[in-house]
């Protein structure tokens, strides 16, 4: 090789034609890492499950013969249209509740912020068929509403299984969701951009659509990117009080549960891979156009009090916490009975889970030290992912397919991500169709440890985690970058000195939403637990199959107390934390 193409060879490797230094090839090989574990995660598990789907339920080659029946099936159209319906119809609710609950911590001056906030992630900590537990003891047929007290006050039957019960599962699950989001989007404002606003003598509604909105539109995006894809692609709720009204996600669960029939379940499953790609679409045009909105000299917004906005704002904040307290006591009552609705006398009995299937209090600790794991691990991986991608240098185009891959597993019901990791975790050789050679897989040990959980619950939840750390750095001016570059500062002091700290809020957010849905997960692991390792999510499960639906409400109460006493412990631990980091924001 002659020393002209030595040259051009170091020019084709380089940032913008300039021999790399060491720093530049750092962050190209951590960004090269984060690639290979998403693809890990994600991708090459769906790899022998995609195989799966064009075989019959013999292992047999059979082309696209599963699509075609599947979509011949006249149940399909109905199955499709109804989730889409459920979807627009809660990510309409969610996006909209969870915007004016975040506008009111955010940007008004009411009184119990704090409270509300706490509060207001309540829905959060409560595992998806508890939702739906806690409704039918509301509205089922025996339910408090619907029998009017037990027949001390008028009756209101709702017509809880189908449609209605599922739009109201599906917002008390997709609200906290997207509160995490847009409190984030709406926290980090320039209070110039208001002052010049109301020296301009602009009207209140319209500095809202001209400043308020545009400077929170990539969260408002991603938003309603979570709560449509989620809503979509959810099978807890539907399952418990869907009734006769199918969606796509319990036709999975029906032919994989019900008929065994893993070929048509995957083939299903690449169905809802559908609004993944639309969303990604949608989130990267928005990318294009988002500029910084937090600049070096911006001036933190302090919140002026007026009375009648704020008096609004927390008679809202107040409804919809109520009804979440409302849903979370019925819980707790219905678990304190003896048997419901007939025996309203108090017992612990239902505490008592030596009786009942599920692992009893085993299976709790066991999701508390899982939750732990996954918090810890998944937020160091998840911020340093979103890091790279928003700041990284180089190697554009592998961010670009990070960024994709990080979106992806939303689209991804928790049932065939977790059946996923069971057709890939669980073959010690993965066979290459239509060839007598395989690949040796070298993960095969994680299957039935407590390693293969972990990993499942940080990418079955990464996403939601990934687009709050994104949003979060995407409104820091690349200015901070590029001072401590010309200061010729490493990326990685800049990153723990300044990014990390002016990032506390996010990451503390995304922690205590790993932990809380690490310990109230369902589908995502229900195929991989260990028959040693019992769960309190899948308890639940259980319990509610065998008919202990009393120990199950009960199982619930334990997981949200819990997740909530950690909430509370969590704040107080880190408001010294909090206050020291984000000391940028005092005037």
């Amino acid at each position: 090789m002659t020393a002209s193409t030595k040259q051009n060879f170091w020019q084709r490797l380089s940032l913008k034609g300039q021999v790399n230094t060491a720093e530049d090839w750092l962050m190209r090989i951590f960004i090269v890492l984060g690639s290979l574990f998403l693809l890990i995660g994600v991708v090459i598990p769906l790899y022998p499950m995609l195989i799966r789907s064009f075989q019959n339920r013999a292992g047999e080659w059979v082309g696209l013969s599963n699509y075609i029946r599947y979509l011949t099936t006249p149940a399909l159209a109905a199955s499709f249209t109804n989730s889409l319906l459920i979807a627009i119809a809660t990510t309409l609710v969610s996006v909209i509740l969870a915007f004016g609950f975040a506008y009111a911590l955010t940007r008004t001056a009411m009184v119990g912020k704090g409270i509300f906030r706490t509060l207001g992630m309540l829905p959060l900590y409560i595992p998806p068929l508890a939702h739906a537990i806690g409704l039918i003891y509301l509205f089922g047929n025996q339910g408090i509403i619907t029998t009017g007290f037990f027949g001390r006050l008028p009756g209101w039957d709702i017509n809880l299984y189908g449609e209605h019960g599922i739009i109201i599962g599906e917002v008390l699950y997709c609200f906290p969701q997207a509160l995490v989001i847009l409190i984030t989007a709406l926290s980090l404002t320039d209070a110039r951009l208001y002052e010049a606003s109301e020296v301009l003598g602009s009207p209140p509604w319209r500095t809202f659509l001209t400043v308020t909105i545009p400077s929170v539109k990539y969260g408002l995006i991603s938003a309603i990117f979570v709560c449509f894809t989620l809503s979509f692609t959810d099978f807890g709720v539907p399952k418990v009080v869907g009734g006769n009204y199918n969606v796509l996600a319990t036709d999975i669960y029906k032919q994989v549960i019900g008929q065994q029939n893993f070929s048509m379940g995957a083939t299903i499953s690449v169905f809802l891979l559908i609004p993944t790609v639309v969303a990604y679409i949608v989130n990267r045009i928005v990318q294009r156009r988002q500029n910084a909105l937090v600049s070096a000299k911006a001036v933190p917004l302090q919140p002026k009090p007026n009375p009648l906005l704020d008096g609004i704002m927390f008679g809202f904040c107040l409804l919809v916490v109520a009804t979440a307290l409302i849903v979370f006591g019925t819980i707790i009552f219905a678990s304190l009975v003896k048997v419901w609705p007939y025996d309203f006398s108090l017992s612990l009995n239902n505490y008592d889970f030596t009786g009942v299937g599920g692992g009893g209090y085993d299976s709790y600790w066991n999701s508390i030290r899982m939750a732990g794991y996954t918090a810890v691990v998944g937020t160091i991986l998840v911020f340093i992912g979103a890091y790279l991608v928003e700041k990284g240098k180089g190697l554009a185009w592998l961010r670009g397919v990070n960024y994709f891959l990080s979106t992806l597993p939303l689209a991804l019901p928790g049932l065939v991500l977790g059946l996923a990791y069971v057709f890939f975790f669980n073959q010690p050789t993965i066979p290459i169709p239509a060839t007598e050679y395989a690949f040796v897989n070298p993960l095969n040990s994680l299957y039935g440890t407590m390693g293969i959980l972990v990993l499942c619950n940080v990418i079955h939840f990464y996403t939601v985690c990934f687009l709050t750390a994104n949003t979060a750095l995407k409104q820091l001016d690349p200015e901070f970058e590029a001072v401590s570059a010309s200061l010729s500062v490493p990326f990685y002091k800049t990153f723990w000195r300044v990014t990390v700290p002016m990032s506390i809020p996010a990451i503390l957010e995304i922690g205590i939403y790993y932990f809380v849905n690490a310990m109230i997960t369902i589908s995502a692991i229900i195929f991989l637990y260990p028959a040693d390792l019992p769960l309190a999510a899948v308890a639940i499960v259980n319990m509610d199959d065998a008919g202990d639906i009393d120990a199950a409400a009960a199982m619930s109460a334990l997981l949200v107390c819990t997740s909530l006493a950690v909430r509370i412990i969590y704040w107080l631990l880190t408001q010294r934390l909090r206050k020291r980091t984000q000391a940028w924001l005092q005037r």
